[in-house]
C-alpha cells in the first residue's frame, strides 16, 4: 500500500461508492418531471411542491420532531443524573449499569413487542404520544447513559477538589467545573437521542395510534402499499440535506473550538515565558 497510494484510493473510492451513489441517485430522481425511478426524462420541482402541500406528511413530520425533540430532552435529564450516580462505587453498580445498557442489544421487535404490553396492559397508557414517548425515552436513554457516563469516568476529580478547597461550594462547583466538562457528552447524548427517535420504525409502528403516526411509519407504509412514489423520494433527499447540513455545521462549530482552545493555550505559553 505504500508503495502503490493509489490501490488504496481506489479502494476507498469504491467503498464511498457503494455508499453513497444510490443516495446521490435518490437525489437526482427526486428532481426527475415523471413518476420513473429508473428513467430521467426531465428537470422539476414538482414533486417538492406536492410534498409541502400534503397535509398528511407535514403532519407526519411535525408529531415526529415533537415526538423526537420530547424523548430527547427527558431521555437526557434522566440520563444524566444516572451516569453521575453510576460515577460512585455503590453495592449493585455492576448490575444498574448492566440494566442500563440492556436495552443496547436487545432485538427491536422484542423491545416494541414488551413496551406495547407494559403500556397497554400494565400502565394504561392509550396508544399514542404518550406510549411514543415513554417507548422511546425507554430505548434512547442508555445512549444517553453510555456516553455522558464515558465522559464523566474520563473527568479528573481533582479539579473538583481544587474549586472545593478554593471556597466554592456543591452547586458553584459542577456549575462551573463539573457542567461545561460534560457539556460536550450531555449534547451528544442528545443528539443519539433524537436521532433514534425521529428515525425509529419498528418500536413506533407497535405504539403507534389513531392520528399519530409517525414520519418514518409513515413512510414505511406508503412504500409498503404503493411501492416508493417521488414525493417520499423527494422527502428522503430533504432528509439526508438536512442530515448533511447539521452534520457539516457541527464539525465546523468543532473545529473553531478547536483552533479557539488552541489559541488560548498559545497565549497562556506567551505569558509564562514572559
Amino acid at each position: 500500500m505504500t508503495r502503490r497510494p493509489w490501490v488504496l484510493g481506489g479502494l476507498a473510492g469504491l467503498v464511498f461508492a457503494f455508499l453513497y451513489a444510490p443516495i446521490a441517485w435518490l437525489a437526482v430522481v427526486s428532481f426527475n418531471d415523471s413518476r420513473s425511478l429508473s428513467r430521467i426524462t426531465g428537470l422539476s420541482t414538482r414533486w417538492y411542491v406536492e410534498l409541502f402541500a400534503d397535509d398528511r406528511v407535514l403532519g407526519a413530520l411535525g408529531l415526529t420532531l415533537r415526538l423526537a425533540l420530547t424523548s430527547a430532552v427527558v431521555a437526557t435529564l434522566i440520563g444524566t443524573p444516572a451516569a453521575f450516580g453510576l460515577r460512585r462505587a455503590f453495592p449493585g453498580r455492576g448490575l444498574w449499569a448492566v440494566l442500563l445498557s440492556l436495552p443496547l442489544v436487545v432485538p427491536e421487535v422484542v423491545l416494541g413487542v414488551a413496551l406495547l404490553g407494559f403500556c397497554v396492559k400494565l400502565a394504561g397508557i392509550p396508544l399514542g404520544f404518550g406510549a411514543l414517548v415513554a417507548a422511546h425515552v425507554a430505548f434512547s436513554l442508555s445512549f444517553v447513559v453510555v456516553v455522558v457516563r464515558a465522559r464523566v469516568a474520563g473527568m479528573d476529580h481533582r479539579l473538583e477538589e481544587a474549586a472545593a478547597d478554593l471556597g466554592a461550594g456543591p452547586l458553584v462547583a459542577f456549575r462551573t467545573i463539573t457542567l461545561p466538562l460534560v457539556a460536550p457528552a450531555v449534547a451528544a447524548g442528545f443528539a443519539f437521542a433524537f436521532l433514534l427517535s425521529f428515525d425509529d420504525v419498528v418500536t413506533s409502528s407497535y405504539l403507534t395510534g389513531v392520528g399519530s403516526t409517525t414520519l418514518p411509519v409513515f413512510v414505511y407504509a406508503q412504500a409498503s402499499k404503493r411501492g416508493v412514489s417521488p414525493e417520499i423520494v423527494a422527502l428522503s433527499t430533504l432528509m439526508v440535506g438536512v442530515s448533511a447540513a447539521l452534520l457539516v455545521a457541527g464539525v465546523l462549530v468543532a473545529t473553531w473550538r478547536a483552533r479557539r482552545a488552541g489559541r488560548a493555550s498559545t497565549f497562556v505559553e506567551h505569558l509564562r515565558d514572559q
